[in-house]
């Protein structure tokens, strides 16, 4: 793992049975993330995307986990002990490293105890590492609290007398309490009206420069991705399909289900993708090929049969596609079987 790494997510699965029925009966079972691969360099943003049900939030959990991955490697920079894999560390050994990984939930009136004042909210991550005294504690919830914009005499109210955009830098201050390198960040502004999205946004980024820190930035929103994230990673049905720097991605972007993704985010562009045409599987039952083949407007025959592994379509970007697509100005299949039409220019074998 290079030293410039953050982070480094290798392989990563998780599934859940499904069960139902009179009998409680096995359905089959879910995969909800499926041999996930990514790594986050040192004071960078990684912005994982995709839409509801892609397996984007599992991930986040299971890095800071949350949930318990199935297998894979999640490799954390510890700057005292090196590389160390989380997913194998029991819960007493992962102890010592939870206050270097923290994270901010999306709704900001669920993920605060309505009961506890803004000092036990903020300060209890600290008390649970015992890493500092009562006074101690106090110094640094308030020091936190400035960090956020928010001033220290409310330390002493409880959540209600909060609007949600200062909530959502209640939770954010929690999660710096105990000086974090790394913070997973899941949805954070999507429960947030429009103009307290961006000064939530604007105050994670200042954050970072001043404090050094590693985001995953999981969002549903590719405005959102697009405003904080370097590398933006796109999952669909547990898969990642699509890993790129920012401005490549939203220039050039490779993958059918990125494509359809933009064509309804703003951005300057004023050419319109072709969007998907059909409706999405059910996760419990995942095509046997390219997860996106049902929805997919250039899909043929191999797409069907067999999985897209991820590969390097140009420097730095990487998709699970079988074919190399020029998405801008392709032209989608709209007439007739996808396999009588592959002579295509727009689709070309990869």
């Amino acid at each position: 793992m290079p030293d410039r790494s953050a982070l480094e997510v290798a392989d990563l699965s998780k599934s859940y049975l499904l069960r139902g029925g009179f009998f409680d009966t096995s359905r089959g079972t879910v995969h909800a993330v499926d041999h996930v691969s990514f790594s986050i360099g040192r004071g960078q943003t990684f912005g994982l995307v995709g839409e509801s049900g892609s397996g984007k939030t599992t991930t986040g959990r299971m890095i800071v986990r949350v949930v318990e991955p199935d297998s894979g490697r999640i490799l954390f920079w510890d700057d005292e002990s090196g590389p160390v894999d989380l997913a194998r560390l029991s819960n007493r050994e992962l102890r010592p490293l939870r206050r270097k990984i923290q994270m901010i939930f999306q709704d900001p009136y669920s993920s605060l105890d309505p009961r506890m004042t803004v000092l036990r909210i903020v300060g209890e991550p600290i008390r649970a590492t015992g890493a500092a005294t009562v006074y101690a504690t106090r110094e640094r919830v308030a020091q936190v609290l400035e960090m956020v914009g928010l001033r220290p005499e409310y330390m002493g109210r409880y959540p209600h007398a909060f609007s949600g955009g200062q909530r959502q830098r209640i939770g954010i201050a929690r999660a710096l309490a105990t000086e974090p390198s790394l913070i997973v960040a899941d949805e954070a502004v999507s429960a947030l009206d429009v103009s307290v999205q961006a000064q939530i946004l604007n105050l994670l980024r200042d954050l970072q420069r001043r404090l050094q820190l590693t985001y995953l930035f999981i969002a549903h929103d590719l405005g959102v991705i697009r405003h904080i994230s370097d590398v933006i990673g796109v999952m669909h049905l547990g898969r990642l399909i699509e890993i790129a720097e920012k401005a490549s991605l939203y220039r050039n972007p490779k993958h059918p289900y990125t494509e359809a993704l933009l064509a309804v985010a703003p951005r300057p562009e004023t050419w319109q993708a072709p969007i998907a045409t059909a409706a999405q599987p059910q996760t419990e039952l995942p095509p046997s090929g390219c997860s996106y083949f049902a929805r997919c407007p250039y899909r043929q025959d191999i797409c069907s049969r067999e999985v897209p592994r991820l590969r390097d379509a140009s420097p730095g970007h990487t998709v699970a596609c079988h074919f190399d697509l020029k998405l801008a100005g392709a032209d989608p299949q709209r007439d007739g079987p996808p396999e009588e039409k592959e002579s295509r220019k727009s689709v070309t074998l990869g």
